[in-house]
């Protein structure tokens, strides 16, 4: 039951991406970024990843303004150590990175790349 819940949220997710979201998917989707394939709005246990490479156990997160404030940020933190926890890494990128600067955004995911090949 809870299962179907989140891959029901995660397809409401893929269906009203943000415009950084679509961006992002833009660069990533069908493999373009070094052959590899990423999965947008993906589950993983209690979250949804908006960006899952299972090859790399990477999860690539966009926030936006609201991520900004004290609380948000306290659970960002701890929603990424428990998806660290599962032995996955984490990038975080603001939508403004990624609206404004995406080249740079493909940049450091590509530097992560490099690392763990």
């Amino acid at each position: 039951m809870l299962r179907e819940l989140f891959f029901s949220n995660a397809k409401k997710l893929r269906e009203n991406p943000t415009q950084a979201e679509e961006v992002m998917w833009l660069s990533l989707s069908n493999n373009q970024l070094d052959g590899y394939k990423f999965r947008r709005q993906h589950p993983l246990l209690n979250y949804v990843a908006d960006f899952y490479c299972h090859q790399l156990k990477l999860v690539i997160e966009i926030d936006g303004e609201y991520h900004q404030t004290v609380e948000q940020k306290k659970l960002d933190k701890e929603r990424t150590l428990n998806i660290e926890f599962q032995g996955l890494y984490v990038i975080r990128f603001t939508n403004s990175e990624v609206l404004l600067d995406i080249d740079s955004v493909l940049s450091k995911i590509k530097e992560f790349i490099k690392i763990e090949e």
